[in-house]
């Protein structure tokens, strides 16, 4: 899953959805729509070239990305006891 925007600097909420949903959370870019919205601009205009793909590859390589991964699930309930 990506997780970008402000949500994606909250380490937190990063690792309980990585945890909930049992797969790797890549976070950020935290300025995700500024970001895609310059890229977009200067494809128009001819300063990049190519496709969604390309587009993807500078993002990657121009901004910090973070990966959590899922922690193992420990079934709370069997530690339950109970009461009488």
């Amino acid at each position: 899953m990506n997780l970008v925007g402000g949500g994606s600097r909250n380490d937190l909420l990063c690792r309980l959805a990585a945890d909930a949903i049992g797969r790797p959370v890549v976070a950020g870019p935290v300025e995700a729509t500024a970001i895609g919205n310059l890229l977009v601009q200067a494809r128009s205009i001819g300063l990049i070239d190519g496709g969604l793909t390309a587009l993807r590859r500078i993002v990657r390589e121009s901004q910090p990305l973070k990966r959590y991964e899922p922690r193992a699930r420990v079934d709370a309930s069997a530690d339950f006891v109970s009461p009488r």
